[in-house]
């Protein structure tokens, strides 16, 4: 399965349902995605079923930036947190 990325209608910050996997191919197309759209944006990731490096990395220098990630799986949310923890080592 391969990533699909649902507005959800009337939401209010704006809402993107992803649904499916997160791979770093996908990355670029979120990050063109979010520049578009009005802040703030906030991401529901509940039918998340898997991710890669690139795609929890993006999400963490996101979060850390001021999207608002909703409903991660709990390996997901894990995973973000360490590489925030990270991305805070790096800088």
């Amino acid at each position: 399965m391969v990533l699909r990325i649902e507005p959800a209608p009337n939401d209010s910050p704006t809402l993107l349902k992803l649904v499916g996997r997160i791979a770093s191919p996908d990355v670029q197309e979120l990050k063109a995605l979010i520049a578009e759209m009005p802040n703030p944006v906030a991401l529901d990731l509940r039918e998340v079923e898997l991710v890669d490096l690139d795609a929890v990395r993006y999400l963490a220098a996101a979060e850390r930036g001021g999207l608002e990630l909703r409903n991660l799986p709990p390996y997901v949310r894990a995973w973000v947190l360490l590489e925030r923890e990270r991305l805070g080592e790096s800088e």
